[in-house]
């Protein structure tokens, strides 16, 4: 069974190939980008030498399903996908975020909760909580 490593293409009017972690996003133009899911495995911030056969279908299936069900709420990037790892849409302006969200008092929450403090972005807490308490 193969696995996509990585990828070796050349668009007409590419521009630039950025290889992240587990996409290989090709610049077409200003205005286009080609994002490739590949099999690779992220973990740490670190690539792992295996491949899992499918993940990057998935990856991108997962991604598409969310973008599409969302477009009405926000617009998005994406257009089309030719094939179940490939993902084509318009270049857009990144407002990058990033968060983790926990049904369980940890981390950040728990230094502030510990501190006094018993309203967590927005949301009362009682007193006596353990840590990772739901």
């Amino acid at each position: 069974m193969g696995t996509i490593n990585q990828t070796n293409f050349s668009f007409d009017g590419q521009t630039a190939l950025y290889q992240g972690k587990v996409r290989d996003v090709y610049s077409i133009g200003n205005d286009w980008l080609v994002m490739i899911a590949s099999d690779r495995i992220s973990a740490f911030d670190v690539v792992l030498p295996r491949q899992i056969p499918y993940k990057g279908q998935v990856l991108n299936q997962i991604a598409i399903h969310f973008l599409e069900q969302t477009k009405h709420i926000a617009p998005n990037w994406f257009l089309e996908s030719p094939h179940p790892n490939v993902s084509i849409g318009r270049r857009a302006k990144p407002f990058k975020v990033e968060m983790v969200i926990r049904g369980y008092l940890s981390g950040h929450a728990w230094r502030e909760y510990q501190s006094g403090k018993r309203t967590l972005c927005g949301v009362p807490m009682p007193d006596g909580m353990k840590e990772s308490d739901a």
